[in-house]
């Protein structure tokens, strides 16, 4: 008999019951129907702009809405009344489609420099996996680029016969692409997300004679939406909008050898004493930074060995061969990289008549920041800023993206093959804008005041702004797995975590209750967010599956820029683990910035 029952366990449906709208819903629809059970487009249109403050919208845009309600429901809207029932209204709130959580057109001002924007970056684009043993490939820097990613890094290397390019993580056991494929892929990509320009970064370790092939390839490839600059030295960037659908090299300028010819042991001497990235996966820094380690660490560009690009040159050729550096190639770099040695100080210069990029690890920023914080952001204001993970993250991990956006970092490297919710930080801040790629820093990033002082991070700053979120329930996951991938023998209990990644002060993690036993849980529960930089504000929301004995099993995620949170009730779409959209899961939430 026992068995038996056992066996009517596991053959039980779990009955999945259409969710009543919530009180809200029921009470928006009674105040704007006048009471009646059909809702007109007039009706629809004033609570569109009332509760949904879509001040501009009209009798039109209402109709609009009816009419797609109508036929995704019930398919012979042209037999109806063109009103909405109840369930109608419900719907159309509910539906992810029809009612975002924040609008996917371009808005920001484009027409300031580029270095005034967030810009989507990626880490060494091109690896499948982990950073010492996946395959190096085309297929990452393609999804990079469909998903809007604007900046991607090359790490280039010659092959094993020296008469070609390479792509792959140097000194590990990564197998390497060619260049060339690479570079079609992105040509072929670079813009189906976005219109906005693409910068390669390039980890350049190659010879004279190679790099004069790179630029080949380069000049091949793309062709005029290749940037060159008019002069060697950009004064200023030009603007996202100047440089729509072009390709921008970024890369250390090829070293002048003339003045090594005779010195070529002193140059390898004073190389091998100052490096500190000796190894691709050298030891860390230390924590206590001297002044001279400093100008060590930061003037290497990303996470590979300066000195060992050194050494390839010295090695490999002659003095006389030293000194014919391929003019073309360094005729295409237009954002140089790289910052004069000799500690943070000094890299942290803004020079007058010159922009450049300077990169640094998220450790060394950390210690910039502590010590050098407003001299950062004062640099982030006119010249590029890229942070990169650390060497000691192989699984291609990532870290907190906030610190480098706090100080004005525009190039915030993320390894986007990884996942995790740092990286969902870096998916959301860049949903902002349409999800072009590039997102206009806030203006006390860029602002002087009269004494000369900018932005301070450390500053305790006053309330702005208050954030109210009500999260009233979620729907789709039974479309989305299985009937028994959260419990065995029931339906699941959804707890919903929603808080704000933003600065320090505004940080924040809450949860509602747990609903026991609902595919469909209603939660109705509101929280209120202070924040003091609203502008760098992310709203976070996670949903997880309570369980007694476990883990919790994770249920959907995504992160929302709060400054593009359109206000009234909205349908927000969840996404999994790895970032894709889920197809049905969603929440139906309120939002009112005050």
């Amino acid at each position: 008999m026992g068995s038996y029952r056992m066996c009517v366990c596991f053959t039980r449906k779990f009955k999945v019951t259409e969710a009543a709208p919530p009180p809200d819903v029921k009470d928006a629809f009674h105040k704007y129907a006048d009471g009646g059970p059909h809702m007109t487009a007039e009706q629809l249109q004033r609570f569109l702009v009332d509760v949904q403050g879509q001040v501009g919208a009209t009798v039109a845009d209402a109709e609009v809405v009816v009419q797609q309600v109508l036929q995704k429901r019930h398919h012979i809207a042209k037999f109806r009344k063109h009103t909405l029932t109840l369930d109608d209204f419900h719907h159309y709130l509910f539906s992810a489609d029809l009612n975002p959580p924040i609008g996917d057109q371009v808005h920001h001002d484009m027409k300031a420099p580029l270095s005034h924007y967030f810009i989507y970056t990626g880490h060494n684009s091109y690896l499948t996996g982990n950073q010492l043993s996946s395959d190096c490939s085309d297929v990452p820097i393609i999804k990079a680029l469909k998903r809007g990613v604007r900046v991607v890094e090359l790490d280039i290397w010659p092959n094993s016969t020296k008469d070609d390019v390479n792509v792959l993580h140097g000194r590990t056991l990564t197998t390497p692409v060619e260049l060339i494929k690479c570079l079609k892929s992105i040509k072929e990509h670079a813009f189906s997300a976005s219109p906005y320009p693409v910068v390669i970064t390039l980890e350049d370790h190659l010879t004279p004679d190679l790099q004069a092939k790179v630029a080949q390839m380069l000049t091949q490839t793309f062709g005029d939406m290749l940037f060159r600059p008019e002069c060697e030295c950009l004064k200023e960037f030009p603007t996202p909008e100047d440089l729509k659908y072009r390709i921008i090299i970024s890369t250390k300028p090829p070293k002048e050898y003339l003045e090594a010819q005779g010195s070529k042991h002193k140059m390898n001497h004073s190389q091998k004493e100052k490096d500190p990235d000796d190894d691709v996966w050298g030891k860390e820094p230390d924590e206590e930074l001297t002044n001279s380690q400093e100008g060590d660490i930061d003037k290497t560009d990303s996470d590979a060995s300066e000195k060992n690009r050194d050494d390839d040159y010295t090695d490999t050729f002659e003095p006389e061969l030293r000194t014919s550096e391929p003019p073309v190639y360094k005729r295409l770099i237009a954002i140089h990289s790289g910052g004069p040695k000799g500690g943070l100080k000094e890299a942290l210069k803004v020079e007058v008549d010159k922009v450049r990029r300077l990169s640094l690890s998220e450790q060394t920023l950390e210690k910039a920041t502590v010590s050098h914080g407003t001299q950062v952001v004062r640099f982030t204001q006119k010249n590029f800023l890229r942070i990169y993970p650390k060497g000691t993250r192989f699984t291609s991990s990532n870290y907190k993206p906030l610190i480098g956006w706090m100080h004005g970092a525009q190039m915030v490297a993320f390894n986007m093959q990884g996942y995790g919710r740092a990286l969902w930080l870096m998916h959301g801040m860049f949903r902002a804008n349409g999800g072009c790629g590039y997102v206009k820093k806030p203006d006390f990033l860029m602002n002087v005041d009269p004494d000369g002082k900018v932005f301070d991070p450390k500053a305790k700053l006053p309330i702005k702004k208050t954030l109210k979120v009500k999260v009233y329930m979620g729907d789709g996951w039974h479309l989305d797995f299985k009937q028994t991938h959260f419990d065995l023998y029931s339906p699941p209990d959804f707890y919903t975590r929603v808080g704000i990644a933003g600065v320090p002060a505004d940080q924040v993690m809450k949860k509602t209750k747990i609903k026991e036993d609902n595919w469909t849980p209603g939660w109705d529960e509101e929280f209120t967010f202070p924040l003091t930089v609203p502008e760098l504000a992310l709203l976070r929301i996670e949903v997880h599956e309570y369980d007694m004995s476990e883990k919790d099993d994770f249920a959907g995620q995504t992160c929302l820029p709060v400054s593009e949170l359109k206000p009234g009730i909205r349908a927000v779409p969840l996404c999994d683990r790895r970032g894709e959209k889920l197809n049905n899961a969603r929440l139906l939430m309120r939002f009112e910035l005050v």
